[in-house]
């Protein structure tokens, strides 16, 4: 077997297995356009290491808080080797998590203080039932 063959020899089950993740997922990335669907090839589909590589960086960018919009935008910069805009794309959700880490500190310690507050040995309604509204 030649070299360009050996490199689209994976199934879209071992494609999905090798991201981690279902084939369903596969298949959803690709009706929104950031895997490409390749033609079949004796009856199935193909994949090779370039899909591998592309599906590890749609997850490990979603880990990082980016939106599948968002990491569209990535892989078109990619393309393109458009360093200055992928870097504002990325301080511009580096920001949002801040702000959302900064949010959830707030609740948390807004929490921790209604756990303190219905200790068991008070008595008259829990606030944390009553900070709910409940």
């Amino acid at each position: 077997m030649v070299q360009s063959q050996g490199l689209q020899e994976l199934t879209i089950g071992k494609l999905a297995a090798a991201g981690g993740v279902g084939v369903e997922t596969i298949r959803f990335y690709q009706r929104k356009g950031l895997l490409a669907t390749p033609k079949r090839l004796e009856g199935a589909r193909r994949y090779g290491g370039e899909d591998v590589r592309r599906l590890r960086f749609i997850k490990q960018a979603q880990a990082a808080g980016f939106t599948l919009e968002e990491i569209g935008q990535l892989l078109a910069l990619d393309a393109g080797h458009n360093r200055s805009a992928a870097r504002d794309l990325a301080k511009k959700k580096l920001e949002q998590l801040d702000a959302r880490i900064g949010e959830l500190n707030r609740a948390r310690e807004a929490l921790r203080k209604l756990v303190s507050e219905c200790a068991e040995d008070k008595t008259g309604p829990c606030p944390i039932l009553a900070s709910f509204g409940v």
